[in-house]
């Protein structure tokens, strides 16, 4: 049965219901919530990190790391946490992508970015979430910003210089204001950076004799204006609402050169490809939050509308020079991808006896996309233009209770969602995409203690994951004569079942958990014979599974603290279309290592690293990163020198062979950075209350 209209007009109906009925209320002044809420301030040092089953928090806001120029690479400091070398995505060793959460509610990569360092208080690693977190997600990272309460002010600039293969800088300016029931915030960051990568693959194709390699250099120059603004006005005790904006601007220059030796049965060509590419990114989210204490049923109620555009462009000129002849121009790349998402959810939470909690939601998003492309070739003077559009609307429901019986910790809810995608080309008179599929989510999990320092926790889930929009758009990035890397508009979600079970013992922790993943989404090769052009791309392949043993060990030493994290994973990845090499254990590692100094020194060291990969249909590289650091804080001034990939090892090697395809490739990242950061704080706001609520529950899929 399509329970799809009548759950979409029941959640728009309980919008609208409760937004009227919250509006009608009476307002009672109370200050037992305002109590609540008071900052304890604790004046000894305290560490770090913590560790709670498996679950790894960071203090931001009293360590070294509130020096970090931004989110992302203070993100890359945490265990198990990868930023991707495009710092387009985020992955937790052996979870997968997260959500990522600010004070409980949910963001995508493009908030981060607009999220400054000095606003955040700590982060956390959730391994198990709850069903109130959406389906699409085996682990959670939750950022929380710092509160206070008292009316004042507090303004901060930092400067960070960083010196990579060229120069980088990162000028920011962050402020808030508290005056009686109303407060705002503000930050404005202008970034000039100049990344640079390189990669190389080197493949054949046995049954069409034929072996390629191509190695390619991309210089950046990017220009970067980040900027965000929110209003917070408390209506009572209880009673609240808040409208927040933010934005980030982008423009890249960016020159791609490939040099290129192919060998088409007995034809030799070396070819040297220049692609001159200018592109824009940019990206803007808005939602208005309303909270409400619904008296007369001692619930606690949520409502919010949020609104979200990405809009990126990208224009390329490619020249080749075969054999060391002349550069003759070959395409104009003219492309185009723009999404909206609009979203609106509710929210209810009602605290039953003996310390029992029931919370119930649902969720309305609508997202509508269109990839654009225009290709003008120059050896035939014709043009080839394609008009995609992509539509996806999502319906969710959940209802979770929480709480203790006796001494047994629990947490047991579903998750319903019904989603459905419809794409078209503009020239086609029937969709190519068209599904509406639902399904549900459980999930449970429950801690029984042993002791006072000793409980064991159990818990199992089911979740999926959805390609980013951008993803499922028509895309396509010019290597090479016979080589593109392209977007796929069939991706098909992967769902995921998962167990697991946790010890811990006072801070510390060991975990094993097992996996299993249908339809897994990783990159493949797509040959086109007729025009002798090799596509690399994701796509779904068959089947995947892992079993992990994490152990978490922190340690604590008069003036060393130490938090160490060892995983052992065994993964497995399966496809018909797939050469199977091996599946061996590998082993994940992380050390954190702080030491605090008189007259305000601190000096970290940490590292990370992986060894030899074998996953099946993958097998890669073995791996080690070392960073180091030293702040002084001098009064209002904090002072902080990195050195980030000290041996220059950010180098990701891999292998495969996928499609009759044999491929061996090389990717270096522009890690290595020596910066330097300065920052300068002046005001005070010990708490504040401005909090917003993300309502989108696919806002780490706009990009």
């Amino acid at each position: 049965m399509n329970i799809y209209l009548p759950l979409k007009l029941f959640i728009i109906l309980l919008i609208f219901c409760f937004s009227l009925l919250g509006t009608a209320q009476s307002k009672t002044p109370k200050d037992s919530i305002s109590n609540d809420l008071n900052e304890v301030i604790i004046t000894q040092n305290k560490k770090a990190f913590s560790n709670q089953n498996g679950n790894i928090k960071l203090d931001v806001a009293n360590s070294i790391y509130n020096a970090i120029p931004n989110t992302l690479d203070l993100l890359a400091k945490l265990p198990t946490v990868q930023i991707s070398a495009d710092r387009e995505s985020i992955s937790v060793v052996g979870k997968g992508n997260p959500l990522i959460y600010i004070d409980n509610q949910k963001v995508g990569m493009n908030d981060l970015n607009v999220l400054a360092v000095a606003d955040i208080k700590t982060i956390e690693i959730i391994q198990n979430p709850s069903a109130k977190y959406e389906a699409e997600g085996r682990a959670v990272i939750l950022i929380t910003r710092k509160l206070s309460k008292k009316d004042s002010f507090r303004t901060e600039i930092s400067e960070v210089a960083s010196f990579k293969k060229d120069y980088n800088n990162y000028l920011g300016f962050n402020s808030s204001f508290k005056k009686n029931k109303i407060e705002w915030k503000a930050n404005f960051n202008y970034n000039q950076l100049q990344p640079w990568e390189s990669h190389t693959i080197a493949y054949e194709i046995p049954l069409a004799n034929i072996t390629s390699n191509y190695d390619v250099e991309a210089f950046t120059k990017r220009a970067q204006f980040i900027f965000g603004g929110g209003l917070f006005y408390k209506i009572n005790d209880e009673d609240s609402f808040s409208f927040n904006i933010n934005s980030k601007l982008q423009k890249d220059t960016f020159p791609i050169n490939t040099i290129t030796q192919n060998k088409n049965q007995e034809v030799v060509n070396n070819v040297v490809t220049y692609s001159d590419n200018d592109g824009d990114k940019n990206f803007v989210n808005s939602f208005f939050n309303y909270n409400k204490k619904i008296k007369s049923i001692d619930t606690q109620l949520f409502t919010g509308l949020q609104y979200s555009n990405f809009d990126q462009t990208s224009w390329s000129q490619v020249q080749n020079n075969f054999n060391d002849t002349q550069f003759e121009l070959a395409q104009i790349r003219d492309q185009k991808f723009k999404v909206n998402v609009f979203s609106g959810r509710i929210d209810m939470e009602k605290k039953l006896k003996n310390e029992i909690k029931f919370e119930i939601g649902g969720l309305y998003s609508a997202a509508d996309s269109k990839s654009d492309f225009d290709i003008f070739y120059y050896e035939t003077n014709t043009n080839e233009i394609s008009h995609y559009d992509f539509k996806e609307e999502n319906l969710a429901g959940y209802s979770q209770i929480s709480g203790k019986i006796k001494q047994i910790d629990f947490s047991v809810g579903v998750r319903v969602e019904n989603t459905n995608v419809n794409g078209k080309f503009k020239t086609d008179l029937l969709p190519l995409i068209d599904k509406n599929y639902t399904n549900f989510f459980p999930k449970a999990q429950f801690t029984f203690p042993i002791d006072s320092t000793k409980s064991i926790s159990v818990n199992y889930a089911k979740s999926i994951l959805r390609p980013n929009y951008s993803s499922l758009s028509q895309g396509a990035t010019y290597i090479n004569p016979y080589f593109l890397y392209a977007r796929n508009i069939n991706l098909d979600p992967t769902f995921t079942n998962e167990i697991a079970s946790t010890f811990q013992y006072h801070d510390k922790s060991v975990k094993l958990s097992y996996y299993q993943n249908k339809n897994p989404v990783y990159s493949s090769f797509i040959y086109d014979e007729d025009d002798n052009i090799m596509t690399f791309k994701e796509v779904n392949l068959d089947k995947e599974s892992g079993i992990s043993l994490d152990f978490e060990l922190p340690f604590n030493y008069k003036f060393w603290t130490t938090t160490n994290s060892v995983i052992f994973i065994l993964e497995k990845i399966e496809d018909s279309s797939a050469v199977f090499l091996s599946s061996t254990p590998y082993l994940y590692y992380y050390s954190n290592n702080e030491f605090k100094f008189p007259k305000d020194y601190t000096f970290v060291v940490g590292w990370w690293g992986a060894t030899k990969q074998n996953k099946g249909v993958f097998e890669r590289s073995a791996n080690f990163i070392m960073d180091m650091s030293v702040s002084k804080k001098i009064r209002n001034w904090n002072i902080t020198l990195n050195c980030n990939d000290i041996f220059r090892n950010t180098i990701y090697k891999e292998q495969f062979t996928i499609n009759g395809v044999n491929s061996k490739s090389r990717y270096l990242v522009d890690a290595h950075e020596i910066s330097i950061g300065i920052r300068y704080s002046f005001g005070k706001i010990k708490e504040t209350e401005f909090k917003e609520k993300n309502i989108d529950e696919n806002s780490n899929r706009i990009r």
